[in-house]
């Protein structure tokens, strides 16, 4: 049964060219937006906290500050909305999951860019 899935998802759900990024990178993710008739598209520009899952359900989820407040928003890489995904910065962190960003504000909420 899964790899019967694992066939339908590899031939039928189409793929998106999208960069390599990961946690810690700084990337500017732009999608679609439908309000009523009009659509316009919006971006999203932050910091990845984490890759999550494999194929067709893969997501990542994003935060950036607006203003004082911590915005987080979960992406599915198959988004038919998402146009595309800039990476603006690479970063360097020790983990692939960097939920203890939440709780560093100021200076120690920086990430060290990496020189790839």
């Amino acid at each position: 049964m899964e790899s019967l899935l694992k066939f339908v998802q590899d031939e039928f759900v189409a793929k998106k060219d999208i960069p390599d990024f990961g946690a810690g990178d700084t990337i500017t993710v732009y999608y679609e937006i439908r309000e009523g008739e009009k659509v316009r598209t919006q971006f999203f520009r932050g910091v990845v906290i984490q890759r999550r899952g494999s194929g067709a359900t893969e997501t990542f989820t994003i935060r950036k500050m607006s203003g004082t407040v911590g915005v987080e928003r979960i992406f599915p890489i198959n988004l038919p909305a998402l146009q595309k995904i800039e990476v603006n910065k690479k970063g360097k962190v020790r983990r692939a999951r960097i939920f203890y960003f939440r709780g560093l504000t100021g200076k120690k909420a920086r990430i060290k860019e990496s020189r790839h």
